[in-house]
């Protein structure tokens, strides 16, 4: 072998060991990671769930005809604020042919019965003012003509109410819908010119508008299977409404569903809240709406991050690591209370004085090699 290639191979040799030294060297010479500590303090911890749901009127009132036929006029309008008894519509009455017709030939039949009642009743008065029949017989004749009298106003009356829904055009007519109640008009789903029936044993009826008191305002929402068995009647409701930013409802628990309805694999149950509405922002019925519920509360007791913790892979109980000496730290099995997913209650295992290693700190990006690779980044998009 030439000499010189013998020594140029020696000299690859020599140079690849003094760079693997030379970078081994380099990477063992990169400071440990120094992990920072933290003490337990104290502070208060409210242990919360938050219900879905949407503010309604606690009472909504629906009004519905009496009779059938035709919206002939409407008088309101959504939005308008109404008393007891104002009118809301009025319905042309479209009458059945057969009923007409059948009321029609009453009437003409009361007329006829009257008439012949009325002759027999002014010949038997002439002969009993001449004194030939007996006041008992003139009685009875009498009777009948007042029965037939009254019989034929009886006719007339249910043929009206069957023409035009009203046997005096009074303000009781079934033909004008009035409101019932106090409130709000929140909705009027017919038009004029619609078709509605009215309400009987056999249908609820055709609804003219919708009534409700917004100064009463209910939540309804659901919570979880898991939450419901730690409320309680008369618990405090913080209600967060998405349409008005920046404003929070009070109110109190009064009702809690005993039975659940499942949806989609979960257990819900339905609770419901009186709403303390404020004089200084109107609530819309329907709003949806969040009810913060406080579940448990603890004041002034020691707590750490909860970032702090550790679970043990086979047992998954907590533990956390504690200082022992200059980044040093031993393992140390606490136990563990409640927690607002912030902070966590530490009951036993650690005193004020530990100091707990914060074993997830991630590494701040260094300014120089985030604008470097910005730099790097830039010339490869040009």
């Amino acid at each position: 072998m030439n000499k010189y290639v013998k020594y140029g191979l020696i000299a690859v040799l020599v140079l690849g060991a003094m760079w693997a030294a030379a970078f081994f060297i380099k990477s063992n010479s990169k400071s440990a990671t120094a992990y920072d500590t933290k003490k337990p303090f104290t502070s208060n911890i409210e242990k919360k769930t938050v219900a879905t749901g949407k503010v309604i009127p606690e009472d909504e009132v629906e009004i519905k005809p009496q009779i059938s036929g035709i919206i002939d006029k409407i008088y309101m309008e959504e939005g308008e604020a109404v008393k007891a008894g104002d009118l809301i519509a009025v319905i042309k009455v479209v009458p059945n042919e057969q009923a007409l017709n059948s009321s029609r030939g009453r009437v003409r039949n009361a007329e006829i019965a009257l008439n012949n009642t009325k002759i027999e009743y002014d010949r038997s008065k002439a002969l009993f003012d001449k004194g030939v029949i007996s006041s008992q017989d003139f009685l009875n004749l009498q009777l009948r003509y007042d029965q037939a009298v009254q019989e034929l106003d009886n006719a007339r009356a249910d043929y009206q109410i069957i023409r035009i829904g009203s046997a005096g055009g009074s303000s009781s007519a079934n033909t004008n819908i009035r409101a019932t109640v106090n409130g709000t008009i929140l909705e009027i789903p017919v038009e004029e010119g619609d078709q509605v029936i009215q309400s009987n044993n056999f249908n609820d009826g055709t609804t003219i508008a919708t009534i409700a008191d917004l100064s009463k305002m209910i939540f309804e929402g659901k919570v979880d299977e898991g939450e419901v068995g730690k409320l309680q009647l008369g618990m405090p409701l913080e209600i967060s409404l998405g349409a008005i930013a920046d404003q929070k409802l009070e109110a109190k628990l009064k009702f809690i569903a005993p039975k659940g309805i499942e949806e989609a694999g979960a257990v819900q149950f339905k609770i419901e809240g009186d709403v303390e509405i404020n004089d200084s922002i109107f609530v819309r019925a329907g709003y949806s709406a969040n009810a913060s519920l406080v579940l448990e509360k603890k004041d002034s007791i020691m707590v750490i991050p909860e970032a702090l913790l550790q679970f043990d892979r086979e047992t998954d109980k907590p533990y956390v690591e504690v200082k022992v000496g200059d980044q040093k730290f031993e393992r140390r099995d606490i136990e563990i209370g409640i927690s607002d997913g912030v902070n966590v209650e530490i009951v036993s295992g650690l005193s004020f004085e530990d100091e707990v290693k914060i074993w997830n700190k991630t590494e701040p990006i260094k300014r120089g090699e985030d604008e470097e690779g910005n730099e790097g980044g830039e010339e490869e998009t040009s």
